[in-house]
C-alpha cells in the first residue's frame, strides 16, 4: 500500500481561484508548506490573506485551534511565478478548464520540478490521457478531482488516464486520505464517475417537464420531499448555472459519440437561448431577486376519506400505510397476496400500484382495471410527507380521489402528476442506478465507488446501487424494460451488468 505525501513534502498549487484556493486551504491545514501561483497579478497574494481570514474565522467558531489556524497561515505562500513551484512534491493544476492551456501549463512544470513530483489535474471533464499525451512523463500525471467547496466536501476523484502510474493513483488516494478527504478511484472517460453517473438526475426531470408531467415546483418537491433528494432537479440547475450545466451534458453527449442517454434536452438550450442561466442572471426556470416569490407545488385539495379500504399488508409500501391510517385512527382492512402486479390498496373499485415503468393507462388496459391509480417511488413512505400520483386515462375522478383521500388521511400530501411511463422518482433513480451498473461494467470505476461517490460527491441520499439494491434489482430491471418498451427509444436500455445480476439470481451488485 502506498504512502501518502509526508507534511514535509511541499504542495504547489496553480490557480487562485474558488477551487485553487479550496485545496491551498486544505493542504496548508493538513501541515504542508502550500506555494499558490496564479498568472493574474495579485490574485495569489489575496487568495492567501482571505484563507488567513478563513482560518480566523474557524478559531472564532470553535472548529480550529489558534495553534493549528497559525501553523496553517504560515505554511501558506503566493508565488510570482511557476519557478517556485521547483521543490513541490506534488502540483495541483486548478485553471481555466481548456485542454490546451492545461497540457501548456504541465510542459512548463516538467522543465521545473524535479523527476519524483506528481503532477494532478483538477479537471472534472477533461480527458487526463489526453492532457498526459503531450508530457515527456505522462505516467505522472493523475486526476485529483475536488468538489466544491473542498473544504467541505469530502469527496475526491482520482482519476487515472492510460499512461498514468499505478503507484501514482496510489500515493494520490493516501495523500487525499491523510487529508482528511473520502477518494474514490476512476479510470479516465467522459464524465469520469459523479458527471457521468449524475446526468440523468437532470435528463429525466427536463424529459419529464418536455411530456408536461407536472411544473418545475411540482417535480422538485417530489424530488425533494418523496425521493429524500437535497435539493430538485430544477433548483439545482439553476444554482449550478444553465450554461454549466448544458455544457457538461454536450460534453458527455459528444465524448460517448451521440449516445441516447445523454442527449441534451431542448428546453435548457431554450434557456440559454434567452439568457436565462438560472440564479446568477436572475432567472433561470425560477425568478430571483428582490421581492420574487418561489411558486409552489401543485397538490389535490383534501379529499374525503373513502369506505372501508383494504391494504396490501404484504407489501411495505401497504403496510407501512395501513400504519399510519392506525395512527391516524382510521378504519381499514388488510389483505395478504405477494405476487408481483397485487394492488397496494383497493377501495371502492380502485386499485393502487406501485409504478413499473409502465404508464397507468397501459397498465390499465392490460389487465383490464380501468380505475387503476400508480404511486411512485419514495425513499421512506414511513417519513415521507408528499407523495405522487399517475392515474389512467380511463380512470374516473371517483376512484382517483377515494386513493388519494386514504393516502391524504395517512398524512401524505398528494401531487397528481400527468401519465408518464415511471413517474419521477421511480424513473430517475433507476437511471442513475442503470448508468451507475453501466459505469462499473465499464471498468470505470468499482460498485463501491460508485455509490460513494454519488453520495458523497453530490449528496444523494442513497448511492444509486444500493438504491437499486433496495427497490430490488430484478424490479427495476423491469421499470428500464418497461420504460424502453412504452417509448420505444435506446435511452432507456438496460446495462449488461444490471441484466446479468438478475439472470445469476444475485440480489446485489459484486462489492
Amino acid at each position: 500500500m502506498s504512502s501518502a505525501i509526508p507534511p514535509s513534502g511541499v504542495i504547489g498549487v496553480v490557480g487562485a481561484g474558488a477551487m485553487g484556493t479550496g485545496i491551498a486551504q486544505l493542504a496548508a491545514a493538513a501541515g504542508h508548506r502550500v506555494v499558490l501561483f496564479d498568472t493574474r497579478e495579485g490574485a495569489a497574494a489575496a487568495a492567501c490573506e482571505s484563507l488567513r481570514k478563513v482560518y480566523a474565522s474557524l478559531v472564532d467558531k470553535g472548529r480550529m485551534s489558534p495553534d493549528h489556524a497559525m501553523r496553517s497561515s504560515e505554511n501558506l505562500s503566493a508565488a510570482n511565478s511557476l519557478q517556485a513551484c521547483r521543490d513541490a512534491a506534488l502540483v495541483v493544476e486548478a485553471i481555466v478548464e481548456q485542454l490546451e492551456a492545461k497540457q501548456q501549463l504541465f510542459i512548463s512544470l516538467e522543465k521545473i520540478v524535479s523527476d519524483t513530483c506528481i503532477l494532478a489535474t483538477n479537471t472534472s471533464s477533461i480527458s487526463i490521457t489526453a492532457i498526459g499525451a503531450k508530457l515527456a512523463h505522462p505516467q505522472r500525471l493523475v486526476g485529483m478531482h475536488f468538489f466544491n467547496p473542498v473544504p467541505l466536501m469530502q469527496l475526491v476523484e482520482v482519476i487515472s488516464g492510460l499512461a498514468t502510474s499505478a503507484s501514482v493513483a496510489d500515493r494520490i488516494v493516501a495523500t487525499a486520505s491523510a487529508w482528511g478527504k473520502l477518494p474514490v478511484r476512476a479510470t479516465s472517460t467522459p464524465g469520469f464517475i459523479v458527471n457521468r453517473v449524475a446526468r440523468p438526475f437532470y435528463a429525466e426531470s427536463l424529459r419529464l417537464l418536455l411530456e408536461q408531467a407536472a411544473d418545475p415546483a411540482t417535480l422538485d418537491a417530489v424530488m425533494r420531499e418523496a425521493g429524500g433528494f437535497r435539493m430538485g432537479p430544477f433548483e439545482l440547475m439553476d444554482l449550478i448555472g444553465h450554461d454549466v450545466n448544458y455544457a457538461v451534458t454536450q460534453s458527455v453527449f459528444d465524448a460517448y459519440y451521440q449516445d441516447p442517454r445523454f442527449t441534451p434536452s431542448i428546453i435548457q438550450k431554450e434557456l440559454l437561448n434567452a439568457g436565462f442561466l438560472g440564479r446568477k442572471s436572475g432567472r433561470g426556470f425560477y425568478v430571483y431577486g428582490e421581492g420574487a416569490q418561489p411558486p409552489s407545488a401543485q397538490e389535490l385539495a383534501e379529499c374525503s376519506y373513502p369506505g372501508k379500504p383494504v391494504l396490501n399488508k404484504s407489501s411495505v409500501i401497504g403496510s407501512t400505510i395501513a400504519a399510519r391510517l392506525g395512527a391516524a385512527g382510521k378504519e381499514f382492512g388488510l389483505t395478504e397476496s405477494g405476487l408481483a402486479d397485487a394492488p397496494l390498496l383497493t377501495v371502492n373499485g380502485a386499485s393502487l400500484y406501485l409504478t413499473d415503468g409502465r404508464s397507468a393507462t397501459m397498465r390499465a388496459a392490460e389487465h383490464g382495471k380501468p380505475d387503476t391509480v400508480l404511486i411512485d417511488l419514495a425513499l421512506d413512505f414511513e417519513k415521507t410527507t408528499r407523495v405522487a400520483l399517475a392515474v389512467a386515462d380511463q380512470c374516473s375522478g371517483g376512484a382517483r380521489d377515494a386513493i388519494a383521500g386514504v393516502l391524504q388521511a395517512a398524512g401524505y400530501r398528494v401531487s397528481v402528476l400527468r401519465d408518464v411511463p415511471g413517474l419521477a422518482v421511480m424513473r430517475t433513480v433507476a437511471m442513475l442506478a442503470n448508468e451507475a451498473a453501466d459505469a462499473v461494467n465499464q471498468g470505470v470505476c468499482s460498485a463501491d465507488d460508485a455509490d460513494l461517490a454519488m453520495q458523497k460527491g453530490v449528496n444523494y441520499p442513497l448511492g444509486p446501487l444500493a438504491w437499486a439494491e433496495r427497490i430490488g434489482v430484478d424490479k427495476l430491471l423491469r421499470v428500464l424494460q418497461n420504460m424502453s418498451d412504452e417509448y420505444g427509444e435506446d435511452r432507456y436500455r438496460a446495462s449488461p451488468l444490471l441484466q446479468r445480476v438478475v439472470a445469476s439470481g444475485k440480489e446485489s451488485f459484486s462489492r
